[in-house]
Order: C-alpha cells, then structure tokens, then sequence
C-alpha cells in the first residue's frame, strides 16, 4: 500500500476528489437541482464537507500509525488545505446568501448567535494553519514551534461540532451531530491514549 501511495497519480487523483462536491453544487446552481432553498443548500453541503475533510485530515495519523501505510502522510497538508478551502467556503455562502455581504449584519449575527460565533472562530483558528502549511514556514518557525501552533486543529475539531450541534439542536435533529461527535471524539481520543502510552 505504501508503494501504491507513493506514486505520482496519487496526489492530483485526491485533489481532483476533494473538487467534485464543489464541481457538484456548481452544476446544481446552473442545472437548478438543489431543492426549494439551493442558498440553504450551498451553506449546509460546503459545511458538511467541512467536517467530511476535517475527519480525514484528522484520521491520517491513526491510520498511518495502525497499518504501518506512513506514506498518508504526504496527503495530510492538502486535505488540511481542502479543509480550510471547504471551511471559507461555508462562511462566504453564508455571509452572501444569507446576510447580503452586509458587514455590520455580519458582525452582529455572529455576535446574537453562539453556533456562528464558534463556527467563526473554528474557521480563524484554521487560517494560521493553512498559511503555514507550507515548507518554508516550518523553517522559518522552527518545527516544536510549527507542531504546537498545528496543535490548535484540534480545538478547530471541538469547536466546528460544537458549531454543528448547536445549529441542529433547534431543529431536534442530532443523529448526524452524534455521528461526527463520535468520530472525532475517536480520533482525539486515540492521540491523548498514544501520548500517554508514549509518557
């Protein structure tokens, strides 16, 4: 398997994946197929993809470490990358579709409404990480110092189900928010067990 990931192909076939929810809400716009509310639509599917990504970004070190497959690793900086991508994308539906790019509004929703507000802060605690993903940064920062402002994805992973659950929680509609909850709290769980193993 390791030798099967290595291979050139692999790297562009994973970009080219993580596009197609995005070349699908395109093609939903123009062939007008995403339902009654397609601005509900766009900010719901980006979100969701969100998690998606942030569950595999999450899930490359466990996997790596549990089958021995340490070439996942070079795919983790791009679907942290996609993440990201997927995160801003969310945020611009929202504050287009639904606040008129209204800035003062903007501020305001995000300040009456505690689900926007950790999702806001989820998706700025992400922007140092993507800006730094890159080799030169590790240089620059040094890599303890690299490592522990990463860190801070795990706290981006607390906070967008947090942001999920409260805006389900009006709707009584929590199996999905159950579902991301347990896969995260998994994948946590298994870095605090590794580290306390390797103490």
């Amino acid at each position: 398997m390791n030798r099967l990931l290595l291979k050139p192909a692999v790297k562009p076939l994973v970009f080219a994946l993580a596009l197609v929810p995005l070349g699908l809400l395109v093609w939903g716009v123009f062939a007008d197929t995403l339902g009654a509310n397609p601005a509900e639509t766009l900010i719901r599917s980006t979100g969701d993809w969100t998690l998606r990504l942030l569950c595999l970004t999450l899930a490359v070190t466990p996997l790596r470490q549990l089958t021995g497959w340490h070439a996942l690793a070079r795919l983790r900086r791009m679907l942290g990358l996609f993440t990201f991508f997927y995160g801003l994308l969310h945020f611009l539906a929202f504050a287009w579709l639904d606040m008129g790019l209204d800035l003062a509004a903007i501020v305001a929703d995000i300040a009456k409404r505690p689900f926007i507000l950790v999702g806001s802060a989820a998706l700025l605690l992400m922007l140092p990480l993507a800006l730094t993903s890159f080799n030169r940064a590790i240089k620059a920062l040094g890599a303890a110092r690299w490592q522990a402002l990463h860190r801070a994805v795990y706290a981006v992973a607390v906070l967008a189900v947090l942001h999920f659950l409260w805006m389900r929680s009006g709707k009584n509609d929590l199996a999905e928010v159950g579902v991301y909850a347990a896969v995260i709290g998994s994948l946590l769980g298994w870095r605090v067990w590794r580290l306390r193993q390797s103490r």
